[in-house]
């Protein structure tokens, strides 16, 4: 029998085909990952190359170097190729009397992960994960002090089918000077529900998918890894923090070391166990001006790009996922115990 499924944050409806579903080890990628070179010299994110991008916003970098030279980790730039232009006012104007314009002002950046071409985030240390999660936090706390920006998205595309055009493993941010509609629905679902219950929904939801546990991938003291229980894609998985905070704008150096370190570890599950599946991260945060909201709660999604939307999910809106959630925990927890799923470490969380 196939099954509706309701996310209680958003009230957006999944169709979870269980009679057509496939086993989790189904979706693996049929290729072998691939294996690029650590340098390619013709590479604007390569060392060496730093005078084919923009300027240096910021780096993490060997002390005494200067910017736009090699000796670098973590490196910032303006995207060649952004999608706005921090030049220019926000005056709206008509156009023929009826369709609503302005300037595509805005900032648009590039978080250039690591000097070597090939690797991917599931296998970095967790001290660059760290601070490249440090980058997040210090370019959106850049960009929020120009008042005409009201919102940040922090996204990484990996692979062709998740969008991505360089190989070399970066991350981006884009500071907009609107909040779009579909975020706008989202904080307005967040809102009606604090008036009407007087709590966060998503720390709402995390106690459930807690009490139900079969969901959990990974459980440490400061964050929970789960595919929720109406999971769009398979393989959907969110990185939630237990404490409520609304905007990721928060985070300090130890939720920082945390996060890197779950982050790696359900990476590092997908690559192996899904032989890299190419995939969406999307950080979810309040908007500029409201870190302090007691109605949102900020997360990591990511959302591996193991089949195609078609007409009907176009059509509705409703994305129709032949996995079941709880099989496919199961299989990145590959333990009956998330505090298993991670290595035994000291901040682990019995359940």
């Amino acid at each position: 029998m196939q099954e509706l499924r309701q996310n209680p944050a958003t009230r957006e409806w999944v169709i979870i085909a269980t009679e057509r579903r496939k086993r989790p080890d189904e979706f693996r990628r049929r290729n072998s990952p691939s294996s690029p070179p650590e340098q390619v010299d013709t590479c604007p994110f390569c060392p060496g190359n730093e005078g084919m991008t923009p300027p240096e916003e910021q780096a993490y970098r060997t002390e005494g170097t200067h910017p736009n030279t090699p000796d670098w980790w973590v490196r910032v730039v303006a995207n060649r190729f952004a999608a706005l232009h921090p030049e220019g006012n926000l005056q709206r104007t008509r156009q023929e009397s009826f369709f609503l314009k302005m300037k595509g002002v805005g900032k648009h950046e590039v978080i250039i992960e690591t000097p070597r071409h090939n690797e991917v985030m599931a296998f970095m240390e967790e001290k660059q994960l760290e601070e490249i999660i440090l980058t997040y936090r210090d370019r959106y706390l850049a960009l929020s002090r120009d008042p005409r920006f009201k919102l940040i998205i922090i996204f990484k595309n990996h692979g062709e089918r998740a969008g991505t055009s360089l190989e070399h493993p970066h991350s981006q941010i884009v500071a907009t000077p609107i909040v779009p509609l579909y975020i706008r629905n989202r904080l307005e679902e967040a809102m009606r529900y604090y008036d009407d219950y007087g709590t966060c929904v998503y720390c709402d939801m995390l106690q459930e998918e807690l009490n139900a546990g079969d969901r959990i991938v990974i459980e440490t003291s400061q964050y929970v890894v789960f595919n929720p229980f109406a999971s769009q894609v398979p393989f959907e998985t969110w990185i939630i923090p237990r404490v409520h905070s609304a905007s990721f704008a928060n985070i300090g150096i130890e939720e920082a070391k945390g996060l890197g370190r779950v982050l790696k570890a359900i990476l590092s599950r997908l690559y192996h166990k899904l032989h890299d599946p190419d995939f969406n991260l999307v950080i979810h945060t309040a908007p500029i001006g409201d870190e302090d909201g007691e109605y949102y709660h900020w997360y990591l999604q990511i959302l591996p790009r193991l089949t195609t939307p078609a007409g009907f999910e176009i059509g509705t809106g409703i994305y129709i996922n032949h996995a079941l959630p709880e099989e496919t925990a199961l299989f990145l927890r590959d333990t009956a115990s998330p505090r298993e799923a991670i290595g035994t470490v000291s901040d682990e969380i019995a359940r």
